[in-house]
């Protein structure tokens, strides 16, 4: 029965519409036939029988009913469509221009509603942009008088180990800021040239003696931010490099999608730990440990980066052994707000 339904409300109501008004003429229908059965009982020679003439009504009704129902359902779901656009829009790019408040009064108060809350969220993001710019400033300082200061120790253990823990505290203050402020930065959509990027980061991982290398492909420009690419990638390239020994790089593109995987040849991640992994601050003790490095933010940002291109970012442990990791970056056309 569920099959029979369309799933659009363009079509549920353009069905509504059209079974009512089937409704309505066959209950005419009947009525006239009661009152022919009557007549035929009294005696009036009347032919038996559905006329013609019915038929004829009945299909010049649903054409007319059908074409009046398209216009006025297409009128009506069309600013939820829009409502629908702006909002995935908004998804994907913070300065996306407001929505257009016209239309009947319902429609107008969605669109302010809407627009008021895009106003709300934009003030929000730049407060904490803003927070985030003076506590950076306000947490390295001390971290600097800190070295300085541990410089003076004249014990060389100590000094060691001072330096080991600013370093650490350093790195955690780093990577949290980087995570908090970088995927939302107002960096400007542009046309990347993926083949470029992906070649000048397998030559500096080779410049610095990393084994990365970067398997045969081609792939036509993507519309991104270059640098949140940038950073969701070196972060899959560092986290297999360092949990896997080597990192390959592999492009995918079609039409629909275009994806970048990460291999390496480590030890891989449980199945079950797969879809936790990928969260902020979740290290694994086998191989995510502080001993290697990192504080759990790798793979969370390399996944906000998809996210905030429309995409995902997929875990998949390999047959032979090791880790895949893949942006997968869907394509999608401009669309046009109506």
């Amino acid at each position: 029965m569920r099959r029979l339904i369309p799933s659009s409300l363009f079509g549920r109501l353009t069905l509504i519409l059209v079974i009512g008004m089937l409704a309505a003429q066959f209950t005419s229908l009947w009525l006239h036939m009661e009152e022919r059965a009557m007549l035929l009982a009294q005696g009036h020679a009347h032919v038996a029988g559905v006329p013609t003439r019915f038929w004829m009504h009945l299909g010049l009704t649903l054409a007319v009913v059908i074409g009046v129902a398209l216009i006025a359902v297409r009128l009506v779901t069309r600013p939820i469509q829009r409502l629908a656009e702006a909002a995935d829009a908004f998804g994907h790019d913070l300065e996306s221009p407001p929505l257009e408040e016209s239309g009947p009064t319902e429609t107008r108060r969605a669109a302010e509603a809407f627009n008021r809350m895009q106003a709300r969220i934009k003030r929000l993001i730049a407060e904490r942009s803003r927070a985030l710019a003076a506590v950076s400033h306000d947490l390295r300082t001390p971290l600097t008088r800190m070295r300085l200061r541990a410089e003076l120790v004249d014990d060389e253990d100590l000094r060691a180990q001072i330096g080991a823990d600013i370093d650490d505290m350093q790195a955690m203050v780093e990577s949290t800021l980087d995570y908090l402020r970088g995927l939302r930065d107002n960096e400007a959509v542009q046309e990347i040239d993926i083949e470029a990027l992906l070649q000048s980061m397998v030559a500096d991982e080779q410049a610095l003696e990393r084994p990365v290398t970067l398997a045969a492909g081609t792939a036509a420009p993507f519309a991104g931010r270059l640098s949140v690419l940038r950073r969701a990638l070196a972060n899959l390239v560092d986290n297999a490099v360092k949990y896997g020994g080597a990192a390959r790089i592999h492009v995918e593109d079609s039409a629909d999608a275009l994806r970048l995987t990460v291999e390496d040849s480590g030890p891989g991640i449980p199945e079950d730990a797969l879809a936790s992994v990928v969260e902020p601050y979740v290290r694994l003790e086998t191989s995510r440990s502080r001993v290697t490095g990192g504080v759990g933010l790798g793979l969370a940002i390399a996944r906000d980066a998809a996210r905030l291109h429309g995409g995902e970012l997929g875990l998949r442990n390999l047959p032979g052994g090791g880790l895949a990791a893949t942006l997968t970056l869907p394509r999608r056309e401009p669309k046009s707000r109506r």
